[in-house]
């Protein structure tokens, strides 16, 4: 039972880290917007979820005490969908960032990355509810 209620919070939980991940690649696609011959990168953020959650019912490290963490890294959850963006505009100095689209981007990310947090806290106030009988 307490695996069905925990199941939809650990999606959640994984989906908010690569929102995270996303944001600090969108991040620094836009801060290296003037630097010559930088190559824009982003993430198939559906392709990474999948890996992520896949990774999750891989088996890991041993654990030898109930008191022990599992430490995620959003490294591994990224994994291979961490690509170069087609480049929009050409540039003479090889940088492929376009800025506009970056923004929309980082926009787009950061309403995603808010609604995800918002269903993670409606997700526990909903379990809190339920344990204290309300």
């Amino acid at each position: 039972m307490l695996e069905q209620l925990t199941s939809r919070l650990g999606t959640l939980s994984s989906a908010l880290q690569l929102r995270a991940a996303r944001q600090q690649i969108l991040a620094s696609n836009i801060a290296n917007v003037d630097t010559p011959g930088y190559q824009a990168r982003d993430i198939d953020f559906n392709a990474a979820l999948t890996n992520a959650m896949q990774a999750r019912n891989m088996p890991g490290l041993t654990h030898t005490s109930q008191g022990h963490l599992t430490i995620t890294s959003t490294e591994g959850m990224i994994g291979n969908p961490l690509a170069y963006t087609v480049q929009t505009q050409p540039s003479l100095d090889g940088n492929s960032v376009d800025l506009d689209q970056q923004r929309a981007n980082f926009a787009d990310n950061t309403i995603r990355y808010e609604s995800t947090l918002r269903f993670i806290n409606g997700h526990v106030s909903t379990m809190l509810s339920a344990i204290k009988g309300q």
